[in-house]
């Protein structure tokens, strides 16, 4: 019995933890959004028109407009795509309010993270995006989230007479993000540096190499700068260590002192989607109420079509005539 209520306190202290963490955060559909011409002096049709969460935080969008709406993942067929065309947008089905009307809310929970676009079916132009990150930690960590406590990180050759002492700036990797690998190499034994030594610097992610190097260390170490592209856990892997001059004899394994020595050592991390980093180039955030956008919708509505006809009467009446 006691075992069970063990559990069940360890469970709701799980969920109260998941509470506290998750945030909610709001989107207002502003007066007039329902108006392509978009008579209303907010600055977006949206407020805010690109939000940025955290996975498994909530965005709830609040109707302050006059008319219904709805919150449809999805391309939008752009800011002026929806002008004689059948097409108002391709849902993708990952999220779907619809239709609620004025001071009605709709919520959602972002439980994956990516750049979620999205727009209203009923008014095509509207169109808004969330971009959903990984949480990330304060800290730093090995693959298996073990606390990095202090750094650098040691850690020894199997047969432990070659000890790596292994730093990286950033403590937390993030993506498109430069890091440095810093790395200083010991004889345990005698307590001092190992110059000279020769190594294959090998970055393992996601099970695949991206990176392979060889090095020599200079006055005892090295450093390698590196940007990551993805996100996941990665391998700092010392690979075909070479060292002569190696002092005290850690165990009868050890290679003579005049041969290489052929040894390796492991250190893990993880690399995060960086939140601050992100492509948005075809993000499009829709503008105020201005004079340049009204005059463009008529350019768009009037004046093209208004020109096209003018050339095709121009056509009929002078484009047989001869020239004599």
């Amino acid at each position: 019995m006691k075992s069970l209520f063990f559990i069940f306190c360890i469970y709701f202290l799980l969920l109260t933890f998941q509470n506290t963490v998750a945030e909610e955060q709001t989107v207002s559909i502003p007066f007039g959004a329902f108006d392509p011409t978009f008579d209303t002096p907010v600055e977006n049709w949206y407020e805010p028109p690109v939000i940025s969460i955290q996975k498994g935080d909530t965005v709830s969008w609040i109707n302050d407009d006059q008319e219904g709406h709805t919150v449809t993942s999805g391309e939008g067929p752009g800011r002026f795509g929806w002008m004689g065309s059948d097409k108002f947008g391709e849902p993708d089905g990952f999220f779907d309010s619809g239709r609620f009307m004025k001071g009605e809310s709709w919520s959602f929970t972002f439980d994956e993270a990516g750049l979620f676009r999205y727009f209203c079916t009923f008014h095509p132009w509207m169109e808004g995006i969330v971009v959903v990150g990984e949480s990330i930690p304060d800290y730093p960590h090995d693959s298996f989230g073990n606390k990095i406590e202090k750094f650098p990180v040691i850690d020894y050759t199997a047969d432990g007479i070659i000890e790596i002492d292994m730093t990286w700036e950033p403590n937390v990797i993030k993506t498109n993000e430069k890091v440095t690998f810093i790395y200083q190499t010991y004889d345990p034994a005698a307590n001092t540096n190992l110059d000279k030594m020769k190594y294959e610097l090998i970055l393992i992610q996601n099970g695949d190499e991206i990176f392979r190097d060889e090095g020599l260390t200079s006055v005892g170490g090295d450093y390698r700068n590196f940007i990551f592209e993805f996100p996941g856990p990665v391998e700092i892997r010392f690979e075909n260590i070479q060292s002569w001059g190696i002092s005290g004899i850690k165990s009868a394994a050890r290679a003579p002192a005049d041969s290489p020595s052929l040894r390796t050592v492991t250190f893990t991390t993880m690399v995060y989607e960086n939140p601050d980093i992100i492509s948005t180039d075809e993000i499009v955030v829709q503008p105020a109420r201005r004079l340049e956008l009204q005059y463009e919708i008529l350019v768009a509505i009037i004046v093209i079509p208004l020109g096209l006809a003018v050339a095709a009467i121009l056509h009929m009446k002078y484009g047989n005539r001869k020239i004599d």
